[in-house]
């Protein structure tokens, strides 16, 4: 994963904290259980955010944020999980496996 990861996912958590979806327990709970996961931060996004990753958010027309994780599937030669249409139609345009 990018190493903005993280932070989107305890964002996601916070924000639904702060609506009242979740109690701070549960968002405890979750950040523990996505701990135990063998999720792996990619070193390599932060030196080609200037690049790569805006040049792909340029060309697709995606936020920065998005582009990250194309960048690394393309990369890697690893498919993409997403909901988003946009980054799912720049995915599939570049030859990238999406599923949602």
């Amino acid at each position: 994963m990018p190493g903005l990861f993280q932070l989107e996912i305890g964002n996601i958590l916070l924000q639904a904290e702060r609506k009242g979806r979740l109690r701070p327990s549960d968002v405890a709970i979750r950040l523990a259980l996505l701990g135990e996961l063998p999720i792996a931060t990619d070193p390599e996004t932060a030196g080609r955010a200037w690049r790569d990753v805006i040049a792909l958010a340029r060309s697709h027309a995606l936020t920065t944020y998005d582009a990250a994780y194309l960048e690394l599937a393309l990369r890697k030669g690893a498919g993409l999980a997403t909901r988003d249409k946009a980054l799912a139609a720049a995915a599939k345009a570049l030859g990238v496996a999406v599923s949602p």
